[in-house]
């Protein structure tokens, strides 16, 4: 999933406000080095990542894609859904999208001598461009999807990628309003679970599985 959803699945929680950001950049084992309730926020970001590639309406809307992305397909769902949350997101908190954003926002510079350095430059680039504001605009999906592009190393297969995703976005936006309920049931247990779990330093798996 990407950013809004993190933070979304994490909310009120602000210290796994945090480490939903931070799941992007802390990889490998969890050792003590963050502060508790982001190393949470961490594993909660890890279980959602698995959650979500393993479930049956994910896998299926893979295969919706045109050959040639499939293997960006991730990417390009997870991107979708933020939109797709944005849209319908009076279905799913009681608070603005405009306010949630500022709260998060705000949780997540209190927070920001304990992040990483990808994720203070993310956060700074968030706040100044209001990132999460702008998945409210489909567009904001393909522009993004491009960018993550420019980084491959043998030219840009996401550059054109509005084009391709143009006969898709019904299936997505379907694919979205049946998946999110069940992820949401799955988050909230699953913070339940971490909440109440004590983790030795050495005791965490590395990669997107959950604890």
């Amino acid at each position: 999933m990407n950013f809004l959803a993190h933070f979304h699945l994490a909310w009120p929680d602000e210290g796994m406000v945090a480490g939903g950001l931070e799941g992007d950049y802390c990889k490998g084992a969890l050792r003590g080095k963050l502060p508790e309730a982001i190393e949470r926020g961490v594993r909660l970001h890890r279980a959602i990542d698995a959650y979500t590639d393993e479930h049956p309406v994910v896998a299926s809307l893979r295969r919706d894609f045109p050959v040639g992305l499939r293997r960006y397909a991730g990417i390009l769902i997870d991107l979708s859904f933020d939109h797709f949350l944005s849209k319908y997101w009076e279905h799913y908190c009681d608070i603005p999208l405009g306010q949630f954003n500022a709260r998060v926002y705000s949780a997540l510079l209190a927070q920001e001598h304990a992040l990483s350095d990808g994720s203070r430059r993310m956060l700074a680039r968030m706040v100044e461009h209001d990132i999460l504001g702008l998945y409210l605009d489909w567009e904001t999906v393909p522009a993004s999807a491009a960018r993550i592009g420019q980084r491959f190393r043998r030219g840009n297969p996401l550059a054109d990628v509005g084009r391709d995703l143009a006969p898709v976005r019904a299936r997505l936006e379907g694919a979205f309003l049946e998946f999110y309920p069940e992820l949401r049931a799955f988050s909230a247990s699953h913070s339940d679970r971490l909440n109440q779990t004590i983790f030795p330093p050495s005791n965490i798996a590395p990669g997107r599985k959950s604890p």
